[in-house]
């Protein structure tokens, strides 16, 4: 058993850094202000050359976080941008007004970032000119340590003793000018994000997983974005109930006309056709916008222009030959669904109930979610294609070649041998 594994074992995970001490019996304390006040909006280039003077000359690590629109806007660009280290206080920047951040980008990179769930704002952020070297992610740094909630709000109370006000974390942040209380939410947000990181590094520490952390922090900073996704349309809300080809190219058409409509009226794509609308259409194949009308999400709100764009695209996928229509479900570029297995490989289903097992006893020792242990695809894939033999080297090899970090292939690796092993005896 390793250090982390007898720690993890022996210890009750314990909250650290600035929380109460445990003879005081008290609800957290609500932060209600940041220590400087809520710092203006830097929105033109003057204001944004001042902030990028004062975090170059700051110390320590940087606190970062970004506000969206989701739900509000297309895309997920990034309308809010806080920031805040030490000898530079905080910074609240619009990128409306401020669109290229690169130099601000610049004069922290040498710096650790340290953000709350660095894979959701690292794309809004890149596309600013902003991109972390070293990055500290509180969220999953939470998760590697245990914690069973790991929001934000719940870490600072937990860790820190606090209660931050998470009434407005999804308002449309594309509001021009954002009101105060939005504000200071913004601000609050990076307060105690360096405090929050200090408290689960030595957490971490204290359970022998603080080089695994940063093993997977690395990982975070050097991904290369992510491709764009094929066949977005095929992620429909409600999708599963379309079983026909033609149905199917209904759905692709209306999908991409509402992206063209949303993109041009730069709003969610929700807001212009809900996805249960598109599967209704596509259920029900109206032949005219009269009989669009009658369905459920073109009622009597909608124009006559619009029930005509729609059943424009219904029209076009009722018009595409029979060869081109879409193929059910995508290509596989892995291993079939699990819950194929047992007819299609019952030796292969054998390993996969043994390996899942395995991890999550091991993931259980080590009090922390199977899927930070690691990936489930990567078990499955193993489990599939397992290597001729599985020795210790040959099951490594496979772990590291499906991108397991090297704690993960020295963890798992005995667990998974074992099972293996096991299920072909």
């Amino acid at each position: 058993m390793t250090d982390a594994q007898e720690t993890a074992a022996d210890t009750p995970l314990r909250t650290t850094g600035g929380a109460p001490p445990d003879d005081v019996v008290s609800a957290p304390i609500p932060l209600l202000e940041p220590r400087e006040g809520i710092p203006p909006v830097v929105a033109d280039n003057d204001a944004l050359q001042r902030v990028v003077a004062a975090f170059a000359a700051g110390t320590g690590p940087v606190a970062v976080d970004a506000e969206r629109a989701s739900g509000y806007r297309y895309g997920q660009r990034a309308y809010l941008v806080q920031l805040r280290r030490e000898g530079a206080g905080s910074a609240l920047i619009d990128p409306v007004g401020c669109p290229d951040l690169s130099a601000l980008g610049d004069a922290i990179a040498d710096a650790e970032w340290v953000l709350h769930a660095a894979t959701q704002d690292l794309p809004c952020l890149r596309e600013i000119g902003m991109t972390p070297t070293r990055l500290f992610d509180t969220e999953l740094a939470g998760r590697l340590a245990g914690f069973a909630r790991v929001g934000l709000g719940a870490m600072v109370e937990n860790v820190l003793g606090y209660a931050l006000e998470k009434g407005h974390s999804a308002v449309d942040w594309s509001t021009r000018p954002l009101p105060d209380p939005w504000l200071r939410y913004a601000a609050l947000d990076v307060e105690l994000l360096v405090d929050l990181r200090d408290a689960l590094e030595e957490e971490l520490d204290r359970q022998g997983k603080l080089e695994w952390a940063r093993q997977e922090f690395d990982a975070i900073a050097s991904a290369p974005p992510a491709p764009p996704r094929k066949d977005p349309w095929r992620r429909t809300s409600g999708m599963h109930k379309v079983r026909r080809r033609r149905q199917m190219a209904v759905v692709r058409e209306l999908w991409t006309a509402r992206d063209h409509v949303a993109q041009r009226r730069d709003v969610s794509p929700g807001k212009v056709l809900g996805d249960a609308a598109i599967v209704e259409a596509a259920l029900n194949m109206p032949p005219n916008a009269q009989a669009l009308a009658a369905l459920p999400g073109y009622g009597h709100r909608m124009s006559r222009k619009q029930l005509e764009q729609w059943q424009a695209a219904i029209d076009r996928a009722r018009a595409i030959p029979d060869a081109e229509l879409p193929q059910p479900g995508q290509p596989l570029t892995g291993p079939p669904p699990p819950r194929a297995w047992a007819d299609k490989d019952p030796e292969a289903a054998a390993r996969l109930t043994a390996a899942r097992t395995a991890v999550s006893e091991l993931a259980e020792r080590l009090t922390m979610p199977q899927e930070n242990l690691i990936t489930p695809d990567t078990v499955r894939r193993l489990c599939w294609e397992p290597p001729a033999r599985p020795t210790p080297e040959a099951v490594a090899e496979i772990l590291s070649a499906h991108g397991a970090r090297p704690w993960q292939v020295e963890q798992v690796t005995p667990a998974l041998v074992k099972a293996l092993t096991e299920a072909v005896a």
